[in-house]
């Protein structure tokens, strides 16, 4: 399970300080190398049992930054998820 932060992140860091399960790390450490802010794909989870949206993007002032990525086998997926590319919230 996952999400993804697109490029249209502003690096404005408040996503960092939600992710219970610290997920998402910023540019500095970004493995593809990007300026943008990046989900590790094995450690989110969707903040299923933590929050009843992902809170990362309840948190980003960038509307359809974050955005649902493809999940991952065999981990529980969040309730009225939306199709992979699709923001995670919609304004």
């Amino acid at each position: 399970m996952a999400v993804k932060i697109t490029d249209t992140c502003i690096n404005c860091g408040a996503c960092i300080d939600e992710c219970p399960t610290e997920a998402i790390v910023d540019e500095d450490d970004n493995p593809t190398s990007e300026e943008i802010y990046y989900v590790y794909a094995d450690k989110c989870v969707e903040c299923v049992d933590h929050h009843d949206e992902p809170a990362c993007a309840e948190a980003c002032p960038t509307e359809g930054c974050i955005v649902w990525d493809e999940p991952t086998d065999g981990l529980t997926l969040m309730d009225g998820r939306g199709e992979v590319g699709e923001p995670c919230i919609e304004d």
